[in-house]
C-alpha cells in the first residue's frame, strides 16, 4: 500500500524597507524559511533579480535538493549492495532559462558526484547504481526536466 509523507514549512518575507512593493527596487527579496525544530534558512532571490548574494535563493535550493536526494538514494544502493562508500561529493549544476516576459524553467541540472569506495573491483557496479539513484529520487522523479550524472569513482584500502 502507498504511504502519503506530509512536509510543511513556513516561510516569512523580511524585506519590507518601509514602503512595501511600492516598486521593484522598493523591497528586499529577503525571507526566512523556517522547520519547526531545525535551524532557519536565509533566503532571497537570484542576485540577478535584486537578491542578496549571501543569502539562498530557491533555485541553488532546488538544485541542493536533487543533490541531496540523489545521494541519500545512491548510499542507500551502494549499502544495499555491498559496496562501501568511505566519501561522497558533489557539485552539481543547474540551468535555468529565463523567458521574454520573466517567466523561466529549469532545462537541466547536471549532478557530478565524486564517490570513493573501498573496493576496487566494485567501481563498474557503484557508477550504475546512479541511474537506479535517479529513477528512485523523490526530488528527481517530480522535475520535469533532465537530471544528468557525471559520476567519478575512485578506491582507496580500507584502514
Amino acid at each position: 500500500m502507498a504511504r502519503e509523507h506530509h512536509y510543511q514549512t513556513a516561510l516569512k518575507w523580511t524585506g519590507n524597507k518601509g514602503e512595501g512593493t511600492a516598486n521593484y527596487r522598493a523591497y528586499e527579496r529577503n525571507h526566512v524559511i523556517s522547520v519547526q525544530g531545525k535551524d532557519d534558512i536565509k533566503g532571497s532571490s537570484d542576485p540577478s533579480f535584486l537578491g542578496d548574494p549571501a543569502r539562498h535563493n530557491p533555485e541553488e535550493l532546488l538544485v541542493a535538493s536533487l543533490s541531496s536526494c540523489h545521494m541519500l538514494w545512491f548510499l542507500h544502493l551502494c549499502s544495499a549492495n555491498g559496496i562501501v562508500v568511505v566519501d561522497y561529493k558533489d557539485n552539481a549544476t543547474g540551468t535555468m532559462q529565463e523567458n521574454a516576459d520573466g517567466s523561466g524553467q529549469f532545462s537541466e541540472v547536471t549532478l557530478r558526484p565524486e564517490v570513493t569506495i573501498t573496493d576496487p573491483s566494485q567501481i563498474q557496479l557503484a557508477n550504475s547504481l546512479h541511474h537506479q539513484a535517479n529513477e528512485m529520487c523523490f526530488i528527481a522523479r517530480s522535475c520535469n526536466f533532465p537530471v544528468k550524472h557525471l559520476p567519478s569513482t575512485t578506491s582507496v584500502q580500507p584502514q
